[in-house]
């Protein structure tokens, strides 16, 4: 099963990083954060992805073009200018193609623009190149297997941003640190999708999360997967501040491999 990622975006609230970058090129912990959520897939054994290219795409390609050359050590015999590879860290054996889908084009847009990568006869699982979770990847699968509907979403409860002071006629009875959100779930990505979902979008200008979802919502063929452990964009420098710290830690939540 393939795993298509999204990695074109802007990025703008973040723009103290992606004015130089492309936001899933933001580093936690020393490695881009599109390095830790393609680990999180390749845990459950899904490692060939297809990652959609916009703004500052090169960046990326870069990356994946270099990976090898930057974790290996190196003999180079400048006599006739081979190179010589030995090793130096273990290279994960994930496929990795990467596809311009236009600097302007919409999340929609994009997984158009790779249909033609995608089997006719198997679904595919799709996330955002700038969150990490601790979902299970393997039971969202199967999840979406046993549900028989075009696609399923995870659906997780937002962090909070902010501390909240809990008072009483008056007085402040305590404080609680980031409480969460309003009870109420969000698109969380990580989506398990059948390929004709695909049909649904009619233009690079049209928006995933809207026309199409919004229709597999209302023809009763959008499933939710229920999702109560860790998960957290990068959206603004303090989530990424805050993914950095966790990371630093030594047991972030995420790290699943």
């Amino acid at each position: 099963m393939k795993v298509v990622l999204l990695a074109g975006g802007l990025g703008s609230r973040l723009s103290e990083e992606t004015h130089l970058r492309p936001k899933p090129m933001v580093e936690i912990g020393g490695n881009p954060i599109l390095w830790h959520i393609m680990n999180m897939y390749a845990r459950h054994g899904f490692d060939e992805f297809i990652v959609c290219l916009g703004y500052k795409g090169y960046f990326i390609k870069e990356y994946f073009a270099n990976f090898v050359l930057h974790r290996s050590d190196l003999t180079v015999d400048l006599a006739d200018g081979s190179i010589t590879y030995s090793r130096g860290e273990d290279v994960p054996k994930w496929k990795v193609t990467l596809v311009d889908t236009g600097a302007e084009t919409m999340t929609g847009g994009r997984l158009k623009r790779i249909r033609h990568l995608l089997p006719d006869d198997e679904p595919f699982c799709m996330t955002y190149g700038d969150g990490v979770s601790d979902v299970d990847i393997g039971k969202l699968v199967d999840f979406h297997t046993a549900h028989d509907l075009d696609a399923t979403v995870t659906a997780v409860r937002p962090p909070g941003r902010y501390g909240a002071t809990v008072i009483a006629d008056e007085r402040v009875l305590r404080f609680e640190e980031k409480p969460a959100g309003d009870g109420g779930r969000i698109n969380g990505g990580f989506f398990v999708l059948e390929p004709r979902v695909l049909d649904r979008v009619t233009s690079d200008a049209m928006p995933f999360e809207a026309e199409p979802l919004a229709g597999l919502a209302a023809d009763g063929q959008l499933a939710a997967f229920l999702h109560d452990g860790f998960w957290q964009p990068m959206d603004t420098l303090r989530d990424r501040t805050q993914l950095e710290e966790l990371w630093a830690g030594g047991n972030p939540p995420w790290k699943t491999w």
